[in-house]
């Protein structure tokens, strides 16, 4: 049976810290900022708020969208860097705090391309007839990881979460084609070191959760490369061409990586669909966050093909192409 996304929701934080903000904090200006990443401003969580509110409240809207009880879910699946704890889950705290008595749950790691693997997984899944309704969370807040004296990566990020149900789709909607991939050698050139690194849980580099290190410069050429080349090889998988694309969502990281990328495939400005002026780089949240926003402002109808590709530490990418399979929006 096909599969696709039939409910979806998201979650900000209400504080919004910009570009002017940060000037205050470290080195910088907004034109600097704006002319490099495309990023105005971003939400921050407050003290106190968590990964597993936020992600909680991005999965009711999904769920209740979807006019789906949580009881009837068969599995959860969160993609987070940032969990609250280790375990449990955040995937199985989500299960406590929505009441799915009948749902598994597990956590998912793989940076800013983990809402990919999700629902990459939770397709499979569905395909196979073994689960019919899965809930993928992406989410991050990503002020907790960053190190707000670095100028070259405090601009980036924000917090966010996004959630998407995945289920049984009409015959022609839904995920048409996903591919996974990975190259661990270029590791380095973003990564955030694990509290169990060294011997002191709670003190790595001085700071409890260590803080997220980029080569900006290398991850750039990484993404440019990887958006292009991910989208053309789906496009051929399903027969289609780049001018066939409604909606081009990619991981919202860097204006300028997203313009290259749609330069390459030679995609029209409407065709592309982009929040990180707003938003930030929001890691696992970002596409989910973006697809909720470009199906609330009615750039989604059932049936638009729509490309998303995701990018991030490991180095990591995630991609897949879909019909939309969704409803007029909420």
């Amino acid at each position: 049976m096909p599969a696709g996304i039939v409910g979806l929701g998201s979650a900000v934080p209400e504080r919004v810290l910009t570009n002017r903000d940060l000037e205050r904090i470290v080195e910088t200006s907004d034109e600097w900022i704006r002319t490099r990443t495309g990023i105005r401003e971003r939400r921050v969580a407050a003290p106190g708020e968590t990964t597993t509110q936020f992600g909680l409240a991005a999965a009711r809207r999904a769920l209740e969208r979807a006019r789906v009880e949580p009881e009837e879910l068969d599995l959860i699946i969160v993609a987070t860097s940032t969990p609250d704890t280790v375990f449990p889950a955040t995937a199985v705290r989500l299960q406590a705090e929505l009441g799915a008595t009948r749902a598994a749950g597990f956590d998912l790691y793989a940076a800013c391309s983990g809402f990919v693997y999700g629902v990459d997984q939770a397709r499979h899944l569905v395909e196979a007839g073994a689960h019919r309704k899965v809930l993928v969370v992406g989410v991050d807040l990503l002020s907790r990881i960053t190190d707000w004296s670095d100028r070259s990566t405090c601009v980036l990020f924000g917090d966010a979460a996004g959630a998407a149900l995945v289920g049984p789709a009409p015959e022609g909607l839904g995920i048409l084609a996903s591919r996974l991939g990975a190259d661990g050698r270029g590791g380095s050139h973003l990564y955030l070191e694990s509290p169990y690194a060294h011997h002191g849980f709670w003190n790595v580099n001085g700071h409890p959760m260590g803080y997220t290190r980029m080569n900006g410069q290398e991850i750039f050429k990484f993404a440019v490369r990887l958006l292009a080349d991910e989208t053309q090889t789906l496009l051929q998988e399903i027969g289609a061409a780049p001018e066939d694309v409604d909606l081009f969502v990619p991981h919202q990281a860097n204006i300028r990586i997203i313009d290259a990328a749609a330069e390459r495939l030679g995609l029209r400005p409407d065709q592309v669909f982009t929040n990180l002026d707003r938003y930030g780089n929001t890691s696992t949240a970002s596409i989910p966050l973006a697809l909720d926003e470009a199906w609330q402002a009615g750039r989604l109808k059932p049936g638009s093909l729509v490309v998303s590709v995701g990018f991030g530490g490991g180095l990591t990418w995630g991609a897949m192409a879909f019909r939309w399979a969704l409803g007029e929006r909420p």
